[in-house]
């Protein structure tokens, strides 16, 4: 399929306008306002709200059929850019460096070529989500009652990849991003005088216990089929008084794994470590945790739909031999329902995502919308 360039330069400047405006984690509420004015405008049959600042548009077929959703993702970081470009972040310390304003961009430009051809049957669902980056969106929109009116059969996502070139699709059967999660275990000891350690509890020593002893429950090659990975994200530990001997300490740290199963092991076993060392140094301990995603699990048969879509489209395809070890709350849709994610390259020198030199390449829009395109095609119209 063709794709008009009018419409990819209108969706270009919506991107750039999306881009001057951001808006963190839960906070989208302007950007759900003009994402709404825009899909009002291409006649849906309807829109849904959900997860507060969420929302999807609804495209009927002609005939009954299976409902298809689209995912992107609403929200950006807490981030200052340091680009000097006219659609540069307008406001101070926060910025799409992650490029779901061009995911926003990609979605309404499929929504355009849908309200200009209404499927054959079923239904279009395009979903815009919001809090991805705390991993809170995806639970917040399922969990929402709102959802029960877009029950889908089918899910689909992307993103884009620096480090990969321009427009190349990457897919992967079974797992596309890792599974990940937080934990915060906060240690309540005793003070003391510094030259009286014994007469307090310092948790210094059991949270030294956790981290050298969690060396042995991780596997760091992610090529190894049991990858298991901790990543040490913050300490905080006493006052700077010399003359005192720390009594509250905590330690945050982030898990990774490319199953939920094999988190589900790994979350026991620094569970056990933590409790162990607490009992060993008469330490009280509470565990909480934070940002959790499920591993994104890709149906081969999904997959497939986006082989054939890229192949028809002339587009570059890239089979990936292990899964992204980053986080994505898409995983939550696919541990529900059949569906892939797929990455979409944003060329091999871009920056990496979340640095502060990111932004998202315009160039790749017209590829990310006909993949989009073409899966829709192969689900509602053949």
């Amino acid at each position: 399929m063709e794709i008009e360039q009018d419409l990819i330069q209108e969706i270009t400047d919506f991107r750039r306008q999306l881009h001057r405006e951001p808006e963190v984690s839960g906070n989208e509420y302007n950007t759900s306002k003009k994402i709404e004015t825009k899909l009002k405008s291409l006649d849906p049959d309807e829109i849904v709200h959900l997860g507060d600042t969420g929302l999807a548009a609804i495209f009927k077929g002609k005939e009954e059929g299976p409902s298809i959703l689209f995912r992107c993702e609403l929200d950006a970081l807490p981030i200052h850019e340091i680009n000097q470009f006219d659609h540069r972040s307008e406001r101070d310390g926060v910025s799409h460096k992650c490029g779901h304003d061009g995911h926003m961009a990609i979605m309404a430009a499929l929504a355009t070529l849908v309200s200009k051809k209404r499927p054959k049957k079923g239904r279009v669902i395009l979903l815009y989500q919001p809090a991805e980056e705390d991993g809170r969106g995806a639970r917040s929109v399922i969990e929402d009652s709102n959802f029960s009116k877009i029950e889908p059969d089918y899910v689909y996502a992307l993103h884009n990849l620096p480090g990969f070139p321009k427009g190349q699709v990457a897919v992967k059967n079974g797992t596309f991003t890792a599974a990940a999660k937080s934990m915060i275990s906060k240690w309540k000891g005793k003070t003391s005088h510094a030259a009286e350690p014994e007469k307090g509890l310092n948790p210094a020593y059991p949270i030294a216990q956790v981290l050298t002893e969690s060396e042995n429950v991780v596997v760091k090659d992610p090529t190894h089929e049991k990858f298991r990975l901790i990543t040490p994200i913050h300490i905080n530990l006493g006052e700077k008084a010399y003359g005192v001997s720390a009594g509250y300490g905590e330690l945050h740290l982030t898990f990774r794994s490319f199953s939920n199963e094999l988190m589900d092991q790994l979350t026991n076993d620094m569970v056990d470590l933590t409790e162990k060392a607490s009992k060993e140094f008469h330490i009280p301990v509470d565990i909480s945790w934070t940002e959790v995603f499920s591993a994104n699990q890709n149906a081969p048969e999904a997959v497939d739909k986006v082989r054939k879509s890229a192949h028809d489209a002339g587009i570059d395809l890239k089979e990936l031999d292990t899964p992204f070890k980053w986080g994505e709350d898409f995983g939550l849709f696919t541990e529900k329902y059949e569906g892939a994610m797929f990455g979409v390259g944003s060329g091999e020198d871009c920056p990496a995502l979340h640095n502060p030199d990111y932004d998202f390449p315009d160039e790749i829009i017209e590829p990310a919308v006909k993949t989009f395109y073409g899966i829709l095609n192969q689900h509602l119209n053949e």
